[in-house]
This record gives C-alpha cells, sequence and structure tokens, in this order.
C-alpha cells in the first residue's frame, strides 16, 4: 500500500505538468493577448491608443518572447511561488484571488457535505422500498432537480428568502462586511447567506447521485449472497451491510470530480446570486485573456481534481476489497 501511495504521488506531478501545457496553449489559442484585448475596448470607446506605451507594456509583461518562453517563465514562476501578475487589475494574482478562492471552498465544501446528507439516506431508502409511494415521489423529486437549471432555481431562491425570512441573498454576506476584516459577526453573515448558494448548486449533484447510489445498491440486493442471507434469516440491517458498501463505489469515485465541478460549474449560479467566488473571475479572465490570472484559477482546479482522484483511488481500495492495487501481480 505504501509504495502504491508513492507511486501515485509521483505520478502526480507529471500529470499537473502536462495539464498546465494543455492550460496554457488553450489560453493562446484565441489571436492576440491582453493587450489586443484592450486596445479594441479602447478603441471602442473612441480613445486613441499611444504605439510607444504598447510596445512597452508588452515587453515589459513578457508577450514580446516567444509562447515557449512565456510558458517557462510562467511555470518557473509557479514553482517559486510567484503566480504572475493580473493586468486588468493591475496587482499580483494573490492579490486579486484572495478571498474568493477561499469564499469558493467556503461554498465548495458546504454543497459536498449536503450532497452526500442528503444522497445517502434517500438513496438507500429508495432502495430498500422499492416502488413504495415514498420512493415514487422521491424519484420524481430528484428527476425535477435534475431537469431544473441552477439559475432558474438561484432566482426562486432569492425571490423566496427575501419575502420569507428577509434576507437579501445578493453575495455571500452583508455588505457591510466585504472589505471588513475577519470577526464572528463576518462569519455568521456568511452563514446566513450560504444556505441558498449551497441548495442552489447541490440539487442537480444530489439528485444524479440519489440515482447511482439507488441503481447500484438495488443490483447489489438482487445477487445471489445476498438472497442467501436473506434466506438464513440475517436480519435486515445486517443484511445490508455489504450490499451498501460495494453500492458506496459511485460516492467515493464521485471525490475526484465533484470538488472542481462544483467550483467550475456554479459560475452561472454566482453570477445570478453575486457570489464574490472564482468563477465570475476565471470567466473574465479568460475573456480579457488575462493569462497569468486565467491560468493560476485553470490550475487550482487541476490540482483539486488530481488530489481528489488520488484520495478516491485510496478511499476506494481501502473500501473495496476486489480493487487490486497491484493488477496482474496480486495473482
Amino acid at each position: 500500500m505504501f509504495a502504491y501511495l508513492i507511486h501515485r504521488l509521483f505520478i502526480m506531478v507529471p500529470t499537473l505538468l502536462a495539464i498546465s501545457v494543455l492550460i496554457f496553449v488553450i489560453i493562446q489559442l484565441p489571436p492576440g493577448d491582453y493587450l489586443t484585448t484592450l486596445v479594441n475596448e479602447l478603441r471602442s470607446q473612441g480613445e486613441t491608443v499611444n504605439q510607444e506605451k504598447l510596445d512597452f507594456l508588452r515587453r515589459q509583461y513578457g508577450f514580446d518572447k516567444s509562447l515557449v518562453e512565456q510558458y517557462l517563465m510562467w511555470v518557473a514562476g509557479m514553482a517559486e511561488g510567484d503566480f504572475g501578475f493580473a493586468f486588468e487589475y493591475n496587482l499580483p494574482v494573490t492579490e486579486v484571488v484572495g478571498d474568493r478562492l477561499f469564499l469558493s471552498m467556503i461554498v465548495a465544501i458546504g454543497t459536498i457535505i449536503f450532497t452526500y446528507l442528503v444522497a445517502f439516506p434517500i438513496g438507500v431508502y429508495s432502495a430498500t422500498h422499492q416502488y413504495s409511494v415514498t420512493d415514487h415521489t422521491l424519484t420524481f423529486i430528484g428527476f425535477l432537480g435534475l431537469a431544473t437549471p441552477n439559475f432558474l432555481l438561484a432566482l426562486i431562491f432569492l425571490y423566496f428568502a427575501n419575502v420569507t425570512f428577509g434576507t437579501s441573498i445578493g453575495g455571500l454576506m452583508d455588505s457591510s462586511y466585504i472589505d471588513a476584516p475577519w470577526s464572528l459577526d463576518k462569519i455568521l453573515s456568511i452563514l446566513e447567506h450560504l444556505w441558498i448558494p449551497v441548495v442552489v448548486i447541490g440539487t442537480s449533484g444530489t439528485a444524479g447521485m440519489i440515482r447511482r447510489l439507488r441503481a447500484n445498491l438495488l443490483d447489489e440486493l438482487e445477487k445471489p449472497y445476498v438472497v442467501t442471507a436473506r434466506a438464513k434469516g440475517l436480519p435486515p440491517l445486517r443484511a445490508l451491510r455489504y450490499p451498501l458498501r460495494m453500492a458506496l463505489n459511485p460516492f467515493i469515485s464521485d471525490i475526484g470530480n465533484l470538488l472542481p465541478q462544483i467550483i467550475s460549474g456554479a459560475t452561472i449560479v454566482a453570477v445570478v446570486l453575486s457570489l464574490p467566488t472564482t468563477g465570475p473571475l476565471l470567466l473574465r479572465a479568460l475573456q480579457s485573456q488575462d493569462m497569468y490570472l486565467a491560468g493560476f484559477l485553470l490550475m487550482c482546479l487541476a490540482a483539486l481534481t488530481v488530489i481528489g482522484v488520488f484520495i478516491s483511488d485510496i478511499a476506494l481500495a481501502a473500501l473495496d476489497p476486489r480493487i487490486r492495487l497491484h493488477g496482474g501481480r496480486s495473482r
């Protein structure tokens, strides 16, 4: 097991390097660069552009270098903890991202907890009470959750929260705490606003996970070892132990992509709810070709994916003895 862990950790490094190449190439695919976008915006507003200043900025930002040199400078900077300069904000990337990344992680973690707490008991109950009234009701709600767009649900909850609780959900905190230092009141304000984006973002993921858990558990419950256990008089809860353990594989394997999917997939919801998270920031950075800012945010998503897959592989190996760490060598 230890050798397997070391092997997987070593694989993560070239994986992230390969992803960094893809990210850099994709960002560079559109013609021009950030200065090109800036010049086009200024000209559309009727402003003139000083060519000498433009050439100076191009040299200062390194846009006059080849793509290979720009990539090597970017990777070398990240290895040293320098994530570059956000051109549009005229600040280092770390200062621009700041609390946005932290707030994004809070929303993502809250959504994952909500997803698992809701999906697990409902999925198990639906499988063990197949075709009951409750099963049909939960199935209908699940399909409704899958079919409803998140941005529409966000608009409904905005109205619901304002009318019922008198809470203005725009943002993740009251406006008076946006630039204020962290305090207990600021944390309580975040918790007051957090439940709306968590429920909105987690609805579709929860509905899909319920369906997967129900289907896998139903498949396990029909296998001969479960039928034999029931025939021998094993109590229902004890007979459910092993099939439930085998049916949990989708829950564990989803760890690898759930966190980055939540962060990247919540962009529209973040725009609708005015959430100060990384989603709208990434969208704007890609539109303006702000290379270092967009690259940093995409690398964060890549790192979360790689780390999540690593954690899910280890958890799957511990959960399911049928998964062999050494492939053919274990035969």
